[in-house]
């Protein structure tokens, strides 16, 4: 048995960019990091020449075409694999839920797979082709940033040229940099699940008519950078206000009552600023918060569930490889 374990991720600034349409045009920026929540991908060799899939259903099929997991299936025929083995998948977090979930899950298949036949592939290219699978193949109407923190891990400026050429670089932070940032972001489940795909597929649509804004989210990708850089905790908070601002004008579906509500309720009682997490519609609010109003805010957002998370080095990784 092989278990693969991918980190979800938290984009910060730059959400929009990382779209085709936009960047092919302008050049885009995100700002992302990975955390210390996974999904799990097992992979062992079957007893016969059967497929058995383990996820929030169970399907037993003979041949790949078979196969309604999409992204499973799709990763079946993107590395090469037949018959005769297992594949389950577990989360520690709901999919859907706006943390890159559906990324994760194909990165970590794909790695799963190569693993099994011996074969090793860099994080870029895994994440090149989860890309392929996900946009290309299976037409999501995503982005290009999920996959590059699901294979790559660390917090990371990922750029998209004009060119399609994508590059990331690693924002290393000082210590006490990233421990405060690490204490100062709160992360609470709305209890929401929304469907990305409409809001995102609005969002794509009208990549022309929003030019400015996005200019503007890539822009805060750059400038947080430079600010945390000089020890800036702060400044995180208050321009993921600004940018939570502006992304609640790509598309509608992005926010509602309830949202407006929580987010408010974290502002008054202390917080500097946040985000729906993903596409917005549910899912998770992130906060950022002075260390000293913590407990306000918590107390505030009581009725919501918490998530502990940090901040995560590695990306996809292989952590337990046992055969017979």
């Amino acid at each position: 048995m092989i278990i693969v374990q991918t980190p979800l991720r938290i984009s910060f600034f730059g959400g929009g960019t990382d779209f085709p349409s936009y960047f092919r045009r302008e050049g885009g920026c995100v700002l992302s990091t990975a955390i210390d929540k996974y999904i799990f991908v097992t992979i062992k060799q079957r007893f016969d020449d059967l497929i058995r899939i383990g996820y929030t259903k169970t399907e037993i099929v003979e041949d790949v075409n078979e196969i309604q997991h999409e992204l499973i299936r799709e990763a079946f025929r993107m590395t090469g694999l037949k018959k005769g083995v297992e594949i389950t998948t577990m989360g520690d977090i709901p999919a859907g839920t706006g943390l890159g979930s559906s990324s994760t899950v194909t990165v970590g298949v794909l790695n799963a797979m190569y693993a099994f036949q011996n074969k090793f592939v860099r994080p870029e290219d895994l994440a090149k082709e989860a890309c392929q699978i996900e946009i290309d193949t299976l037409n999501k109407p995503i982005g290009y940033q999920d996959q590059y923190i699901a294979a790559l891990g660390n917090f990371r400026l990922i750029e998209f040229g004009k060119d399609g050429k994508i590059t990331t670089q690693v924002i290393a932070l000082d210590p006490i940099v990233k421990n405060r940032l690490n204490e100062n972001l709160l992360l609470f489940y709305t209890g929401q699940h929304r469907l990305s795909e409409s809001i995102l597929t609005e969002q794509n649509n009208h990549v022309q008519d929003n030019l400015k804004i996005l200019n503007k989210l890539k822009i805060m990708a750059h400038s947080a950078v430079e600010e945390l850089q000089k020890g800036d905790i702060d400044c995180i908070g208050y321009m993921l206000n600004e940018s939570w601002q502006l992304k609640k004008r790509l598309a509608s579906g992005i926010t509602n009552g309830k949202i407006d509500y929580y987010y408010e309720s974290a502002i008054s009682s202390g917080a500097l600023g946040g985000k729906v997490t993903g596409a917005g519609g549910g899912g998770f609010l992130l906060i950022y918060c002075p260390y000293d109003k913590r407990d306000a805010v918590r107390t505030r957002l009581k009725e919501l569930r918490e998530i502990p998370i940090q901040l995560e080095e590695s990306g996809s990784k292989v952590i337990f490889d046992y055969r017979n």
